[in-house]
This record gives structure tokens, C-alpha cells and sequence, in this order.
């Protein structure tokens, strides 16, 4: 008796090379919220880094938008097993964000207008691999 058993056939797998396992390629952006997103004024949104030490770095929305901007092309792949290739956004490098901040953390903990926290590795945040988006693929 063989290990296989005649007709076993495994796991489909996606043709699309750039897919990891177990993902599935989406066109549309498949958005999981915690709630509403929240609906906050340019006028009054701001962005803040605030450093161990208790100093704190804040941009508006105009100063953001005068920083030097980027644009990048991403895959992403979420962990809710959705990919979509080749995104387009634009933004500011937290590079550009992070530059002058005097810090000794290994971390950043990340707050936002609805709520949500999450906590992330400072060295995953720099050399290009993180952006404040505001663009996608050609509007806000």
C-alpha cells in the first residue's frame, strides 16, 4: 500500500507567483474595521510622535502635506488571507517623520482617531518601509 492514496489532489494552489500560501487575490479592498471610521476635520487632524522623554513632535494636515512626499508601489497581504497586488499610494516616509526624534525605544505604539492601538518594531517602521498614506492610486 502506497503512502498517497490514488486520487488525492492536495490543497489547490493559486497560479499567481507573487501570492503566499494560502492567500487569495482580490481587485476590491476588502476593509475589517473594529467600528465606524471616524470622520475627523483636516482643519483639526493632526499627526504626533511622542517620545519616552515626554516631548512630542506634531504636524497638521498642511504641514504633512509640505513635507516631502513619496510615492510607492506595495503588494499587501493581510492576515485575513487577502492579497492585492500592486497598490499605489502616496504619503510621507516616517523616515522623514521620525527624523530628529531622540529615542532609545525599540518600539512604537500607534494610536488612532477611532481608538485602535497596536504596537510595532521601531526597526519595521524605518529604512523606507512605512508611510503616512493619504493617496491611493490617485485619490485622497
Amino acid at each position: 500500500m502506497g503512502i498517497v492514496s490514488p486520487g488525492f489532489q492536495g490543497r489547490p494552489r493559486s497560479q499567481e507567483p507573487a501570492l503566499p500560501p494560502g492567500q487569495y487575490l482580490t481587485e476590491d479592498f476588502p476593509v475589517l474595521s473594529a467600528g465606524p471610521t471616524p470622520r475627523v476635520s483636516l482643519d483639526t487632524w493632526e499627526f504626533v510622535i511622542a517620545a519616552e522623554n515626554g516631548t512630542e513632535y506634531r504636524w497638521s494636515w498642511q504641514e504633512l502635506m509640505a513635507l516631502p512626499q513619496e510615492t510607492a508601489m506595495v503588494d499587501i497581504h493581510c492576515v485575513t488571507h487577502w492579497s492585492k497586488l500592486g497598490t499605489t499610494w502616496q504619503g510621507v516616509s516616517l523616515d522623514t517623520l521620525l527624523d530628529g526624534v531622540d529615542t532609545s525605544a525599540h518600539f512604537a505604539l500607534a494610536h488612532s482617531y477611532g481608538g485602535y492601538t497596536t504596537n510595532l518594531p521601531l526597526d519595521d517602521l524605518r529604512g523606507g518601509r512605512a508611510w503616512v498614506a493619504h493617496t491611493f492610486d490617485g485619490a485622497p
